[in-house]
C-alpha cells in the first residue's frame, strides 16, 4: 500500500459519521422501533463502539504497523499547509460531535447526557489518531491537532450546554484548484480524493446565526453570517520544493498566500420542512456552505468580489 493510500485511509475514517447517519435514517423509519427506547440506546451505543474499534483496528493494521515504532514523542506541524489541515481537524471534530450527540439523544438519552457522551466520543476518536502518531517513528503527537480537535468538539459542547442549540457552526466548501494536477500523489487523483487532500481548494467557515442571538429581531432565522479561511499556491506542507523520481522541483518563487472571506449563508436546519427525512437531509447538507457571493482578501493582492463563492 502506498503512502498516499494510507493517508487517504486515515482521512476516510473521519467520515465514520455517515455510517451512523444511515443507521439513523433506517431506524427512524421504523415506528415499532421508535417506541423501544432501551433497544435504541443499546443499538446506538453498540454502533458507536463498532465503528470506533473497527476503524482504529483497520487504521493500525493498514498504516501504522508498517512503520517503525518509537517512544512516545511530539511533532510540531503547526505551520504546515498554512493551518488548513488544522481547520480540517476542527471541522471533523465539530461534525462528529454534533451528529454523535444527535444520534444519542434520538436513541433516548437526555439532552445533557447525549451532548457530553457525543462530544467525548468525538474527542476520543480524533485523539486516538494522535496517540498512534506519537508512538510512530515516522510522525509524532501533534499538540496543534489536539487543540483543533478540542476547539471543534468544545464548540458543540459549550453551545449545547449553555444555549441548547448551535448558534455558531463550522462549515466546509471546496472548489478544485489547478495545483491538484501538478501533484496528484499528494492532492488526489479523483474528485473524492481532492475533497480530502486538495488544501488549495478548501475553505473552512465559521458561521454565526444572528437571529439566534436576537430572538425578537426581524432577521430571517435561516440567515447566517460567514467568515472563511483558505490558502493558495501550496505545493507541499512546509514549502514549494519537493523530490519526485530523484528529480527536484522548486516552485519557491511562487508565494504561498492566506485568504480570508466574508459571505452570507443559508442555515438549512432553520428551513421549515415537515417530513423527517427532509430534516435529516438538510441537517447533513448544512455541514457545507451554500455557494453565495463573497468578498475575499488575499495577502499581497487585496480585496476582491466573488459573484459565487464555492
Amino acid at each position: 500500500m502506498t503512502l498516499f493510500s494510507k493517508i487517504r485511509l486515515k482521512q476516510y475514517t473521519k467520515f465514520y459519521i455517515l455510517i451512523l447517519l444511515l443507521l439513523f435514517i433506517k431506524y427512524a423509519k421504523s415506528t415499532n422501533f421508535s417506541h423501544d427506547t432501551l433497544k435504541r440506546k443499546k443499538i446506538m451505543v453498540s454502533s458507536l463502539g463498532v465503528v470506533y474499534f473497527s476503524n482504529m483496528g483497520a487504521l493500525y493494521n493498514l498504516w501504522y504497523k508498517d512503520y517503525k515504532n518509537s517512544k512516545f514523542h511530539f511533532y510540531n506541524d503547526g505551520r504546515q499547509w498554512h493551518g488548513l489541515d488544522k481547520a480540517g481537524h476542527t471541522f471533523s471534530a465539530y461534525v462528529e460531535a454534533k451528529f454523535s450527540s444527535k444520534m444519542l439523544e434520538w436513541s433516548g438519552f437526555s439532552h445533557r447526557k447525549s451532548v457530553i457522551m457525543g462530544c467525548a466520543y468525538s474527542f476520543i476518536y480524533q485523539t486516538t489518531f494522535e496517540i498512534f502518531d506519537g508512538f510512530s517513528d515516522e510522525w509524532g503527537f501533534s499538540v496543534y491537532d489536539v487543540a483543533a480537535n478540542t476547539f471543534g468538539t468544545g464548540l458543540v459542547l459549550s453551545q449545547q450546554l449553555f444555549w441548547n442549540e448551535n448558534r455558531i457552526s463550522v462549515k466546509y466548501s471546496y472548489f478544485p484548484s489547478s495545483i491538484r494536477k501538478v501533484r496528484p500523489d499528494i492532492f488526489g487523483k479523483n474528485f473524492y480524493e481532492n475533497l480530502l487532500k486538495d488544501y488549495n481548494g478548501q475553505t473552512y467557515w465559521i458561521n454565526v446565526n444572528p437571529h439566534s442571538f436576537y430572538k425578537n429581531s426581524k432577521l430571517p432565522e435561516w440567515l447566517d453570517f460567514s467568515i472563511g479561511y483558505g490558502a493558495k499556491n501550496m505545493y507541499g506542507g512546509d514549502d514549494n520544493i519537493w523530490l519526485k523520481d530523484d528529480k527536484q522541483y522548486n516552485y519557491s518563487i511562487i508565494k504561498r498566500k492566506s485568504q480570508f472571506y466574508i459571505s452570507p449563508d443559508i442555515n438549512l436546519e432553520k428551513l421549515k420542512v415537515k417530513k423527517r427525512w427532509q430534516k435529516i437531509a438538510l441537517s447533513i447538507l448544512n455541514s457545507y456552505k451554500v455557494p453565495l457571493p463573497a468578498i475575499s482578501y488575499t495577502n499581497g493582492e487585496g480585496f476582491k468580489f466573488i459573484p459565487i463563492m464555492f
